[in-house]
C-alpha cells in the first residue's frame, strides 16, 4: 500500500535562494500565546519574514490586536483569534477559523504557557493541571490539528519543501532541574519527549518537528528575576554569556528553524540560553 506523500513519491527538496526578509513568503503561520513576550516576538519575527500570522490569545484581546496591526505593517495578512489550548474544542474551532481565512496552515508555533510556582509539599492539584494543562496538554493538542491538516494537504513545492512545522516553545528547564517549580520543568520536560517522538512518527511525511528552549529571557513572565540590579546580577551567575536574551533573538531561531534553510533539521531541541545549559556553577572545576 502506497503511504500519502511518502518520500518516495516526492520530489528533490529544492533549496531556497530567498533574502532572510522572505524567508517565509507566502507561508502560513499559527503561534500561541502570541500577544506578549516569546510569543508576540515570534509572530512579528515570521510576519517580517512574509508569513500570514495567526495571533492566538487567550486574554488581552486588545494587546493581541495590537500585535496583529504590527504584522500587517509588513504587508502580510494577520488575525487575531482567542482560544484556550488547554480546550480542545477550542483549539478545533481556532484552526478551523485561520484555514477558512488563511486557507490552509504551513507553520505551528507553540508557545503559549504559564507558570504556577509553589514548594512541592504545597503544590496544589489545580496548580498541576492548569500547568500541565496548557504547557503539555496544550501543545499536544495544537500539533494534533497541525499534523492532521498537512497530512491533508502535502507538500506545496512552491511554498516549502516540507508539508509542514511544528515549533514546541520549550525551556532550558527540559533538561535543567528547577526547584521550587516541578509542575514547569515537568511539563517542559514532556514537551521535549511529545516533540521527539512526533518527530519520529511524522518525519515519512515531510513534516519537521522541533524546539526551541529559552534560557533567561527578558519577558514579563520572569520579570522578578531580572527586574532590579541585584536580581539582574544574580542571574548573570547562571548565564555564562554574561548577559540576558531578548525576546527578538527567540524570533529570529523561529524563522530560522521553520524556513526551508533548516529543511535537514529535525527533532531537536535548540537551545537559546548564552550558556545556561553548560552549568556554569561547574566552570571553575565544581
Amino acid at each position: 500500500m502506497e503511504i500519502p506523500n511518502h518520500p518516495a513519491h516526492l520530489p528533490t527538496p529544492v533549496m531556497p535562494q530567498c533574502p532572510p526578509q522572505h524567508m517565509l513568503q507566502g507561508q502560513k503561520a499559527l503561534v500561541t500565546g502570541a500577544g506578549s513576550g516569546i510569543g508576540r516576538a515570534i509572530a512579528l519575527a515570521l510576519g517580517q519574514a512574509g508569513a500570514d500570522v495567526i495571533v492566538n490569545f487567550v486574554s488581552g484581546e486588545e494587546t493581541a490586536e495590537q500585535v496583529a496591526t504590527e504584522i500587517r505593517a509588513h504587508g502580510v495578512r494577520a488575525l487575531a483569534l482567542r482560544a484556550d489550548v488547554s480546550d480542545e474544542a477550542q483549539v478545533q474551532a481556532m484552526f478551523n477559523k485561520a484555514i477558512e481565512a488563511f486557507g490552509t496552515i504551513d507553520l505551528l508555533a507553540n508557545n503559549a504557557g504559564l507558570q504556577a510556582d509553589a514548594a512541592f509539599e504545597n503544590l496544589t492539584l489545580a496548580q498541576w493541571n492548569k500547568v500541565i494543562g496548557v504547557n503539555l496538554t496544550g501543545q499536544f493538542l495544537c500539533a494534533r490539528e497541525a499534523v492532521r491538516e498537512f497530512k491533508r494537504r502535502g507538500v506545496v513545492p512552491q511554498v516549502s519543501c516540507s508539508a509542514g512545522k511544528i515549533l514546541c516553545i520549550s525551556s532550558v528547564h527540559e533538561v535543567i532541574p528547577w526547584a521550587g517549580h516541578v509542575n514547569y520543568a515537568a511539563s517542559k520536560g514532556g514537551v521535549m519527549l511529545m516533540m521527539k517522538s512526533l518527530a519520529q512518527e511524522v518525519a515519512p511525511y515531510r513534516i519537521r518537528v522541533n524546539s526551541i528552549c529559552p534560557g533567561a529571557i527578558r519577558t514579563p513572565i520572569n520579570m522578578e528575576a531580572w527586574g532590579t540590579a541585584d536580581a539582574y546580577h544574580d542571574l548573570l551567575r547562571l548565564i555564562p554569556y554574561k548577559r540576558i536574551g531578548e525576546a527578538e533573538e527567540i524570533g529570529r531561531a523561529a524563522v530560522w528553524l521553520a524556513s526551508d534553510y533548516a529543511d535537514y533539521v529535525h527533532g531537536i531541541s535548540l537551545f537559546v540560553d548564552g550558556g545556561m545549559t553548560l552549568y556554569p556553577g561547574f566552570e571553575t572545576g565544581g
